[in-house]
């Protein structure tokens, strides 16, 4: 089965609001690896549209829909929300 990735780029405009997001958002993420937590990516083609971008792998696409669209997730999420501008994809492995 292919992994599942989540990749959520972020620009953040409330530090302390973004650590409040990752107190409770860390709680819900027994099933994730966190890949890399980059912080100003180099750009290699086009515009990039963050400051910090997050990459998260699960066991499958499934596992990865499941714990984004829990609810305890989406109590965390909230917060994430309201402290940056946020744009976020699942996409499938090989």
């Amino acid at each position: 089965m292919a992994k599942g990735y989540v990749i959520i780029t972020e620009e953040i405009e409330d530090p302390a609001g973004m650590a409040e997001y990752g107190k409770l958002a860390s709680k819900t993420m027994a099933g994730a690896t966190v890949l890399s937590i980059g912080l100003n990516p180099t750009v290699i083609e086009g515009d990039w549209p963050a400051t910090q971008t997050v990459l998260l792998e699960f066991d499958s696409v499934d596992a990865a829909k499941e714990w984004y669209y829990s609810d305890a997730y989406q109590e965390a999420v909230k917060l994430r929300q309201a402290a940056a501008n946020c744009n976020g994809v699942i996409v499938s492995g090989f």
